[in-house]
């Protein structure tokens, strides 16, 4: 039987926020988060967490509205919009 904190481990690796770039010269950052888009700062590495901070702070600008959804169906998206 798994205990809570295993299964918010398990449930926050499954879902990802994205966030696009505007232009095509840019490249789409991905974390880590839960189902609401969550993501736990303190387990990004730093180089993450200045990429997700960064990534918030250009949206409109550089990055496009982050999309939450599971790790796999935004894979499949981008199968079929790619």
């Amino acid at each position: 039987m798994s205990t809570p904190l295993q299964l918010v481990a398990q449930t926050a690796a499954s879902f990802e926020i994205r966030y696009a770039p505007l232009s095509n010269a840019g490249h789409t950052l991905c974390f880590p988060c839960d189902e609401e888009g969550h993501v736990d700062l303190d387990a990004l590495s730093s180089r993450s967490l200045c990429d997700y901070l960064f990534a918030r702070a250009m949206v409109g600008r550089e990055f496009d509205l982050p999309h939450v959804g599971s790790v796999c169906d935004l894979c499949l998206a981008d199968r079929f919009t790619a």
